[in-house]
């Protein structure tokens, strides 16, 4: 395992399929928190409002932005989201522009990254088990982390800003899409699981 800080570059830039990568997930999260916003206030302002995306019992976004799971820092959660995915977007359309980052940028990027990850899976689990519906506009912020969670950590660690073996580095090298699509693969499971029988009738 490399020591940490070893053999790392004082800085990194990113070729344009991560920077975009970085752009377009920073942004359909951005998207989905400003909807999930605005629904929020309107709910506030009208207890009978029905946002548009509960379609059915299941599909309920105004099921779940009336949970207490929603509000889990004491306000609105797509508020935090505005703010995490415009910093997103930032860093996206920065390093499009040819920036590039500190060592200590880098992992205090890949360190927001676990937290939103580890963030929305809690929200998913509260979701299915807890609060029993589906909301869509989450669910799009959820599609946006995880691949973004595990192509930053991925960049992170071929490029030797995190300290990994050298098999672990090899098969980022050559299979960086796998666990992102194996996380999407198991959340899709388990929604389509949990509502089998709704799904089926």
């Amino acid at each position: 395992m490399t020591p940490p800080g070893r053999d790392a570059p004082r800085t990194a830039g990113a070729g344009r399929a991560f920077a975009l990568l970085v752009v377009v997930t920073g942004a359909a999260g951005l998207l989905a928190s400003w909807i999930i916003t605005l629904d929020k206030f309107k709910l506030l302002q009208d207890p009978d409002f029905t946002p548009g995306c509960s379609l059915n019992p299941v599909v309920s976004c105004g099921s779940v932005l009336e949970s207490d799971q929603a509000e889990a820092f004491g306000f609105p959660n797509p508020m935090l989201g505005l703010v995490a995915y415009g910093i997103v977007v930032c860093v996206g359309t920065s390093l499009l522009a040819g920036a590039r980052f500190p060592r200590w940028y880098w992992l205090t990027f890949a360190a927001g990254c676990l937290f939103g990850v580890g963030f929305v899976s809690w929200l998913q689990f509260e979701s299915l088990y807890r609060i029993n519906a589906l909301c869509l506009w989450c669910a799009l912020a959820w599609a946006a982390t995880i691949p973004l969670f595990w192509y930053v950590t991925s960049f992170a660690v071929r490029h030797r800003l995190l300290p990994a073996p050298g098999p672990v580095r090899r098969f980022l090298d050559e299979f960086t899409w796998v666990p992102p699509v194996l996380h999407l693969g198991v959340v899709g499971m388990l929604v389509l699981t949990r509502w089998w029988d709704f799904w089926t009738s």
